[in-house]
């Protein structure tokens, strides 16, 4: 059961990779695209209908929302091109991660975010 839910989950994120490039391609339908992008850009936004550090409700959304919306958006792009960028997705999804890569960029992150609590901590008063 839950190599079905890993491979439900790999084939979902590999959908919503083929979604954002099929949504910026120009063989795509505007009104396809539109959605496809709208789709991506939630699917893989940080920000949420219901935020997810709430217990139970906060995973509702992609559970009952994100798999439907999915589902239309595939639907609306031809089918040659969603092959195509589903093959893209793929073999992008093959490919090494660089956690190096990932450290780094979470280390820029945090040292903004130390600059700018450090910017805009008031002053004492004397």
């Amino acid at each position: 059961m839950w190599r079905r839910i890993k491979d439900w989950a790999r084939a979902a994120r590999r959908d919503v990779h083929a979604l954002w490039l099929a949504a910026r391609d120009p063989r795509t339908p505007w009104y396809a695209r539109a959605f496809a992008l709208a789709v991506a850009a939630y699917a893989l936004s940080p920000i949420d209908l219901i935020p997810d550090f709430i217990p139970v409700l906060g995973y509702l959304d992609e559970v009952i929302l994100l798999p439907p919306a999915i589902l239309l958006a595939i639907r609306l792009v031809p089918p040659e091109v969603m092959a195509e960028h589903r093959a893209t997705a793929a073999a992008a999804q093959a490919r090494p991660v660089s956690r190096a890569g990932a450290a780094l960029i979470v280390a820029i992150w945090a040292a903004v975010a130390a600059a700018l609590v450090w910017w805009f901590w008031p002053e004492p008063a004397l």
